[in-house]
């Protein structure tokens, strides 16, 4: 269907989504929010959907949030607050038992929105990843970085705290000292560095990165995608439980992928000395 602020196309079992504002360096606003979800949730029920690509417009990958939606904000609460509406105390402008409740935003939901997605995905990361940008890269399962690439918890350039996950996502990554140092300082990583802190898997020339891509991502689409969104989903948990815990919940998972059609067309293929076609399911 046609978006205004992305491009699709699918091909081979491989879904590319490009974020497309070139006039904002594809910074991410409600109507580019709404367009991913809308098109996130029919990939995932598409059985031919195997693996998501996504990517920006060149030059940028995200630039991160969409700075006039903060103008307006800035200027809403500034009429409210010479309106004569009561400041709140400290505790319940943070704390959610205190009175006050906070619901997650959609801009802000659409990491977690790929962080859940159950099918493998791929960031493939041509530029600029800035503020929530970086936080929409590191909700992919890989990412892939060209040369160009610069990688920015840029949320403190604007006095505010990364509220997109990556307080969550960076120190699983790359650790509580580099994750502070990012946030702190909101610094441009280079794609080399990125990669030596462990922010990505690999780092090609600008010119190779859609064929280094979707070189992995066909790998991975013709592979058993139904046993990969099981080892997503144990990866994940298994961060917050014990190694036996691990194991007991690896076994319904693995019975699971037992009763697969992939399962049957893994064993046949050995013995019967051929490449195996999987088919997802």
């Amino acid at each position: 269907m046609p978006y205004e602020f992305i491009e699709t196309q699918q091909t081979d079992g491989v879904l590319v989504i490009t974020m497309s504002d070139p006039s904002t360096r594809n910074a991410l606003g409600e109507q580019m929010t709404k367009e991913l979800c809308q098109e996130l949730d029919r990939f995932e029920a598409d059985p031919e959907g195997r693996v998501l690509v996504l990517t920006g417009k060149d030059p940028s990958f995200c630039s991160g949030a969409n700075v006039r939606g903060f103008d307006r904000a800035i200027r809403a609460r500034e009429e409210a607050a010479s309106a004569g509406a009561p400041p709140a105390l400290p505790w319940d402008r943070l704390d959610p038992r205190q009175g006050r409740s906070y619901q997650i935003d959609p801009i802000r939901l659409l990491p977690l929105r790929l962080h859940r997605l159950q099918k493998p995905s791929i960031a493939a990361v041509n530029g600029s990843a800035y503020g929530i940008g970086m936080g929409l890269a590191l909700s992919c399962d890989i990412r892939i970085a060209s040369e160009n690439a610069r990688f920015s918890e840029a949320f403190i350039r604007n006095g505010l705290i990364p509220a997109d996950g990556s307080c969550w996502q960076l120190p699983r990554l790359i650790g509580l000292s580099n994750t502070l140092l990012l946030q702190y300082t909101g610094d441009a990583v280079p794609g080399q560095e990125a990669y030596r802190m462990g922010l990505c898997s690999k780092v090609v020339p600008h010119g190779e990165l859609m064929s280094a891509t979707m070189e992995l991502a066909q790998r991975l689409a013709h592979g058993p995608t139904f046993a990969m969104s099981l080892i997503k989903y144990l990866v994940f948990e298994s961060q917050w439980i014990s190694l036996e815990e691990s194991l007991k919940l690896a076994g319904p998972a693995q019975e699971l992928a037992r009763q697969t059609e992939d399962h049957k067309e893994g064993v046949r293929a050995f013995l019967e000395k051929r490449t195996p076609q999987f088919k997802g399911r």
